[in-house]
C-alpha cells in the first residue's frame, strides 16, 4: 500500500458509496478518462466491470476499490484525486443515476514531497 494516498472521498461521496452498498453489496469505481461517461468515475456492483491489464488501482475509497485506466493514470498521476458528489445525472450506467446525484472527480497537485514518495515507490515495483 502506497504511503500517500492517491485517491480520497469527502464525506458526502461515502456517504453515498454507504447507500449504494446497501442496496447492491459491495462495489468498485473505474474511471476511464474518454469522453461523456468515461470521463466520470462510474460506479458499479464490484466485479460488474472487467479489470484489465490496462487498469491502475488506485486504492479504496469507503472499503470500495477505485481502478483508473492506466492512459488515464499517466496523465494525472501527480494528482490526488479527491470524490465528491453534486446534483445531477450521472454516466448512464453508473449506480447513483437514480439518486439524483452523480460522482465527481476534483484533483490536487501533490506536493514535491509526496510525488517524490510516489517515485520512489515506482521504482521498487516490480
Amino acid at each position: 500500500m502506497s504511503s500517500v494516498q492517491k485517491v480520497l472521498a469527502t464525506d458526502a461521496a461515502l456517504a453515498l458509496l454507504e447507500r449504494l452498498r446497501s442496496k447492491y453489496g459491495p462495489l468498485m469505481f473505474h474511471q476511464s478518462g474518454g469522453c461523456c461517461d468515461g470521463s466520470s468515475p462510474m460506479c458499479y456492483p464490484a466485479g460488474e466491470f472487467l479489470i484489465g491489464d490496462q487498469d491502475v488501482l488506485l486504492g479504496e475509497i469507503g472499503e470500495t476499490p477505485f481502478y483508473m485506466s492506466r492512459a488515464q493514470y499517466d496523465y494525472w498521476k501527480h494528482t490526488q484525486l479527491v470524490i465528491d458528489v453534486v446534483p445531477g445525472r450521472g454516466g448512464m450506467f453508473s449506480l447513483e443515476g437514480p439518486e439524483g446525484v452523480r460522482f465527481l472527480t476534483r484533483s490536487r497537485v501533490f506536493s514535491p514531497e509526496e510525488y517524490a514518495l510516489l517515485q520512489a515507490e515506482w521504482n521498487r515495483e516490480p
